[in-house]
C-alpha cells in the first residue's frame, strides 16, 4: 500500500463526504478510492469511516486520523514546493467566474498564461453560484464582494468596481431619463435574480452618508449577467451594471449612463481560495496572474463625468 497516496486519498474522501467524488476528483475508478480505504483502515486496525447508504461520517479515529493527515501533507507540499524543480507550477487547477469575467479578462488572455506555464492544465468553470470549493474540487473563485466565509476562506483583492445606472438611447428616448432617486418610480427595470441568494438584486445608492433602497419596477427577470446585459441593450428596462461590464457599452453609445450623481461604495473583486490549505504553486501562478491582467485593464472602468439632477 502507498501509505501517502492512501493518505491523500482518504482526505478527499472526508473533504468532499463522498467515495464517487472524490474518485472523480482524483481521476481514479471508485473501486480502486474504495480498496485504498479499506486497506487503510486494515493497516491502522481502525475504523475510520461510518458508512451508510447516503452519509459518511467520520469515526472519532477518523478524525484525529484526518487532522494529522492533513498537517502531514501540507507540510510535505510546503517543502517540496521550496525546491525549484517541484516548486514550479504544474497540475491542473480548476477557477470559477462568472461567463462575462472569463470573456473579458480571462479567455482573451489566457493563451500568455498557459505559455508561461506549459505544464499547467487549467478548467475554467463559469457561473456565480456560491460553491463548497473543497467538496467540489474548485482551486479557487473570482467573485465580487466579500466572502461570508472568513473563517475558511481568503479573498485577495484584485479590483474594485462601480455599479453603474444605465439604459439604451432607445429605452430613453421613449421613457424619458430620469432625474433623481423619485423618478425611478414611473421606470422600468430589468431585474436579476442571483444565483447565489435566490433572491432578486435590490437596488442601492448612498445619499448623504446614508444606503437608500430605490423603488423599481420589474417587468422582466434574468439570471445571467450577459442576458442582463443584453435586455439593457435592447431597451427593455434600465439596468445596474459593473463599470468593468458597462464602459465598452457606454463608450460606443449603445448604452447611455443616468443618475450618476447617485453613488455606492466601491464593490471589491476578489480571488478567492481556501484558508486552510497551502497554496500551492499553480494557484499563487495564477493568482498573480490575474491580478497584473486585471490591473492593467482597470484605468479602461473610469466612468465619464456628467452632470446629474440638482
Amino acid at each position: 500500500m502507498d501509505r501517502l497516496q492512501a493518505m491523500q486519498v482518504y482526505c478527499r474522501v472526508v473533504e468532499v463526504h463522498s467515495f464517487s467524488k472524490a474518485a472523480e476528483s482524483l481521476e481514479m475508478p471508485a473501486s480502486t478510492v474504495t480498496r485504498i480505504i479499506k486497506e487503510l483502515e486494515t493497516f491502522l486496525g481502525v475504523r475510520l469511516l461510518q458508512r451508510t447508504t447516503r452519509h459518511i461520517s467520520l469515526t472519532p479515529d477518523g478524525s484525529l486520523y484526518y487532522d494529522h493527515c492533513r498537517r502531514l501533507l501540507a507540510e510535505i507540499e510546503r517543502i517540496e514546493s521550496s525546491f525549484p524543480g517541484t516548486g514550479r507550477p504544474r497540475g491542473k487547477l480548476r477557477v470559477d467566474m462568472t461567463s462575462s469575467f472569463a470573456r473579458l479578462f480571462v479567455v482573451p488572455a489566457i493563451r500568455d498564461f498557459l505559455a508561461d506555464y506549459p505544464d499547467v492544465e487549467i478548467t475554467l468553470s463559469l457561473g456565480d453560484r456560491t460553491i463548497d470549493l473543497v467538496q467540489e474540487g474548485v482551486d479557487c473563485v473570482i467573485r465580487a464582494g466579500v466572502p461570508q466565509d472568513s473563517a475558511t476562506l481568503v479573498a485577495r483583492r484584485i479590483a474594485g468596481f462601480e455599479w453603474v445606472t444605465c439604459a439604451s438611447p432607445a429605452y430613453l428616448e421613449k421613457h424619458g431619463e430620469p432625474r433623481c432617486l423619485e423618478d425611478l418610480r414611473r421606470h422600468h427595470a430589468v431585474g436579476f435574480l442571483s444565483n447565489r441568494s435566490g433572491r432578486r438584486s435590490h437596488w442601492s445608492f448612498v445619499i448623504d452618508g446614508e444606503e437608500v433602497t430605490a423603488p423599481i419596477q420589474e417587468r422582466i427577470t434574468v439570471n445571467d449577467t450577459d442576458a442582463y446585459l443584453a435586455c439593457g441593450l435592447e431597451g427593455l428596462g434600465l439596468i445596474r451594471a459593473a463599470s468593468y461590464l458597462a464602459i465598452p457599452y457606454l463608450r460606443s453609445g449603445q448604452l447611455r449612463q443616468v443618475l450618476p450623481d447617485l453613488g455606492a461604495p466601491t464593490v471589491p473583486l476578489s480571488i478567492i481560495y481556501p484558508k486552510n490549505r497551502h497554496l500551492s504553486p499553480t494557484v499563487r501562478a495564477f493568482s498573480d496572474w490575474i491580478a497584473r491582467r486585471v490591473a492593467e485593464m482597470e484605468p479602461q472602468w473610469k466612468l465619464p463625468v456628467r452632470d446629474g439632477c440638482e
